[in-house]
């Protein structure tokens, strides 16, 4: 397995190589068709929850909201050039389409891989109704995977041949991938470590590793002097301190609680609606709010937090139903909530690890469907938001099956349970044997940065969110390509050895 192809520039290895002209047709008809065919089953994109938050705030111009607010930007931007739904999918699906592309690609030029891993990742990146469905939902999961791919790919220039141009080029999309999901919090971290493993001068590591920071930390100031707006209190996300409370509650009933240690009179008052909450709800039905596959604290209207919510309302009166005091009132429960949180699981570690993280490393490794399984959460209609910011002359949506998706997407869970496990055995394998030292240095360096990226991606998902699927998609197929890059080089044959005593 050549690394480099130094003869030919990346534009030539593309367009002028018969056999990549070849594949770049097939991505370009195969993707078409796909999206075509698609479409005449799911006329309407995909609609839950979270896409009346994005679009709410996109109608408001909104700079701040529960979730971090690059999307409801992307929606605003899009939305001022064309109010169809149809054209917002098909951006978002060719966008993804156009990243995997750019990483396919690049990964052939460099690492030159066999048949396995070019036809699998193929197959896998450009054939799969994964992404057609990904692109369908009016959620940032589509956009965060393309910026992700365009990302990761740089990394791979930085590592292979890195040039002056890339360390401004991956802070950009780094920057616009953190603005649009919290599971690029971690993202500058790698970044960093690709610049370090670089064979470059240090100051261009140092400055790879730091101009990122100097677009994303005005960000957070930004951020937290809008949410300051709406909460009186500074804040990065709306959302952290509802995430926080949500994990230590898991263990709740698991722990003893002094209450006069909690730091505040408010944190005080949740602790009583939790205590109740408990105390209302049979063994049985609390052992299974422990395994619960999401936010369950966050999502049920019986939960502690909503209880909280709506005695602090009370105090200062907002409509809960409506959309801009909703959040209003989100945000100024935030910071109690990460007060609450933070404190269980500071005084509880142990607890917490045993009935919030151990959970969820099995669903890290099955991550559940989750909103894959069944379309617009199986309603026949979407609100009036909308039906308004897409002009929708009804609120009635067609669909040939609501559940067509969950039957062809069944297998992906354990499809990345296999990748996961695979990796991990082949990466044993390749330490054990030693054969690092037969690859080169850029080869190993690429395994660092792919190793490094999946182990934090498991700490942070364990640790300070929930796993659906949709949240791992991107290190699905980070997983993938290291592991067919690996397993090129276990079956690849060694050449025999003569000896030279019989001659």
């Amino acid at each position: 397995m050549e690394e480099k192809n130094s003869s030919k520039s990346f534009a030539d290895f593309m367009f002028k190589e018969k056999r990549n002209r070849f594949l770049l047709w097939l991505i370009v008809i195969g993707t078409l068709v796909q999206f075509a065919v698609f479409k005449s089953i799911y006329p309407f994109p995909d609609f839950f929850l979270d896409s009346y938050s994005y679009i709410f705030a996109a109608s408001q111009h909104w700079n701040i909201n529960i979730w971090p607010i690059g999307y409801s930007k992307f929606l605003s931007a899009f939305h001022a050039i064309t109010h169809s739904s149809m054209a917002l999918v098909a951006c978002q699906y060719f966008f993804l389409e156009l990243a995997g592309c750019y990483f396919f690609f690049t990964v052939l030029y460099f690492q030159k891989p066999g048949k396995i891993f070019t036809s699998v990742m193929f197959v896998f990146l450009f054939f799969n109704p994964l992404f057609l469905y990904l692109g369908n939902f009016v959620n940032s999961d589509a956009i965060f995977a393309a910026l992700s791919l365009f990302w990761v790919s740089t990394l791979f220039w930085i590592i292979h041949r890195p040039r002056f141009s890339q360390i401004f080029v991956q802070s950009i999309i780094l920057f616009f991938a953190f603005t649009v999901r919290n599971n690029a919090y971690f993202y500058p971290l790698i970044a960093a470590l690709a610049f370090i493993l670089s064979q470059q001068k240090i100051w261009s590591k140092v400055a790879g590793s730091l101009i990122p920071l100097l677009l994303i930390i005005p960000f957070i100031f930004f951020s937290g002097n809008e949410a300051r707006k709406l909460s009186g209190v500074k804040q990065f996300s709306l959302f952290t301190g509802w995430q926080l409370a949500n994990n230590a509650l898991y263990m709740y009933d698991k722990i003893k609680i002094d209450t006069t240690q909690l730091p505040t009179a408010a944190t005080r008052e949740l602790d009583r609606y939790s205590k109740e909450f408990y105390k209302n709800f049979s063994a049985d039905f609390l052992d299974s709010i422990s395994w619960y596959p999401g936010n369950y604290f966050i999502c049920k209207p019986e939960s502690p937090l909503f209880h909280f919510l709506a005695f602090r309302n009370t105090e200062s009166p907002y409509d809960l139903t409506h959309t801009t005091t909703g959040v209003v009132a989100w945000s100024k429960a935030s910071p109690v909530f990460a007060q609450y949180g933070s404190y269980l699981i500071q005084k509880h570690p142990l607890d917490f690890a045993k009935h919030f993280i151990l959970p969820n490393v099995m669903y890290y490794f099955l991550p559940p469907l989750e909103k894959f399984n069944l379309y617009n959460q199986g309603s026949d209609e979407i609100g009036p938001i909308i039906q308004n910011w897409f002009d929708y002359e009804d609120p009635h949506l067609t669909v040939m099956s609501k559940d067509l998706q969950s039957n062809l997407l069944f297998m992906f869970p354990p499809l990345f349970l296999v990748i996961n496990l695979y990796f991990f055995g082949c990466m044993i394998w390749f330490l054990i044997k030693k054969k690092y030292r037969e690859t080169s240095g850029d080869f190993n360096r690429i395994m660092i940065v792919c190793t490094a990226f999946l182990l934090v991606n498991f700490l942070f998902s364990i640790i300070a969110t929930i796993n659906v699927f949709r949240y791992q998609i991107f290190p699905m197929v980070v997983c993938l390509t290291a592991l067919l890059l690996l397993v090129e080089i276990i079956n690849k044959k060694e050449r025999p050895v003569l000896d030279n005593s019989k001659y």
